[in-house]
């Protein structure tokens, strides 16, 4: 073990998505709890840069697929196929002397190897989603590629000396417009509070059936007197709809919102209730009580890591594990009834919030 210098040159290299990034994120905490005079940059995809502008610590964040190039002095951005070599050359001008592969794609690797960092560290072959990455490492780390993907991140520091400081998110904290006037709505003020509700997921059997999370919504009010807002995205305004006009009235769509809006109503929610995506991971990042729903992918690597929250899994009978599309045509998510749920909200809320 070679211990990372106090004022060491560092890359991460965490492209996407949403969710994935969140998980990455106590990687930044540990680097910077360990010296702040350790400078780090962060690779990622033009479609996820927006939150790496929520949190600090990050000296640059470097875009690649942005819309034009461009530099702010915090972000650089870099347009097309042709922004791909010149991010590389920006990367190599910055002479690391870390490079950390937290993704452990061919590609994501590539961009590691070919930063020209001293030292470049991934995962080993048998924890990487695509084995032949492996050879772009330097050093490979060992890891328990069965406990949570944030722990998984967390074990690439110990080579550099790095002790991890457990699962800490630098969020900055803002204030929104959007939080205002959710708590300001007379359902929500009447109540003093809600539950957000999120039915959108990127991949088709991820998502839990909209008139289900209506239907949640009506059976949340009955037995606790709570409204639900619906979080939605571009693209979801009408699953959004859909859940409103199936919750007898018990919720409504949020106003639009970005993604310091979606941070500030997790954390201002009683309760969050959604499928394995970007805005669950947020929630649970920020503390807020979450009951997960999961199909094609593992609540134990995904899902919320406090041991209140409460995950209701399909994930021991599905059979696209890890797909975006379902091979049965019926996606296992569906098997899960709104009583069951229900059931988890009332426990989670039950146990208080966490801190």
């Amino acid at each position: 073990m070679t211990p990372l210098a106090v004022d060491a040159r560092v890359l991460l290299v965490r492209m996407g998505a949403l969710g994935d990034i969140v998980h990455a994120l106590p990687v930044l905490a540990a680097l910077r709890a360990y010296a702040p005079g350790v400078r780090v940059d962060w690779l990622v995809d033009a479609r996820y840069a927006g939150v790496l502008g929520l949190v600090e610590g990050l000296h640059r964040v470097v875009v690649v697929r942005a819309g034009e190039d461009g530099d702010d002095g915090r972000t650089v951005r870099f347009a097309a196929v042709g922004g791909m070599v010149r991010a590389l050359t920006f990367l190599q001008d910055q002479r690391y002397d870390v490079a950390l592969d937290l993704q452990g794609l061919i590609k994501s690797a590539l961009f590691a190897r070919l930063s020209g960092a001293r030292r470049v560290l991934g995962f080993a072959r048998d924890a990487l989603r695509e084995q032949a990455a492996a050879f772009a490492y330097q050093e490979h780390v060992a890891v328990d590629d069965r406990g949570h993907v944030a722990h998984k991140n967390l074990a690439l520091l110990a080579p550099l000396g790095v002790p991890p400081v457990g699962l800490v998110f630098p969020w900055t904290l803002r204030t929104s417009a959007v939080v205002a006037d959710v708590i300001a709505e007379p359902r929500v003020a009447r109540a003093g509070g809600f539950v957000l509700l999120n039915p959108g997921a990127a991949w088709e059997n991820k998502r839990w059936p909209a008139e289900r999370f209506g239907a949640l919504a009506a059976a949340l009010a009955a037995r606790h007197g709570l409204p639900s807002v619906i979080a939605w995205g571009p693209g979801e305004q009408d699953r959004a709809a859909a859940v409103v006009a199936a919750s007898q009235g018990q919720a409504f769509a949020s106003p639009p919102t970005t993604l310091a809006d979606v941070l500030a109503l997790a954390r201002a929610a009683r309760l969050c209730v959604s499928g394995d995506t970007g805005p669950l991971h947020l929630a649970a990042s920020v503390g807020t009580p979450v009951v997960a729903l999961f199909g094609p992918t593992r609540p134990e690597r995904n899902g919320p890591w406090r041991p209140e929250d409460v995950s209701v899994s399909r994930a021991a009978e599905c059979v696209c594990f890890h797909k975006r599309q379902c091979l049965r045509g019926a996606a296992c998510i569906n098997r899960i009834e709104v009583d069951e749920v229900l059931e988890a909200c009332t426990r989670r809320l039950a146990s208080g919030v966490t801190p």
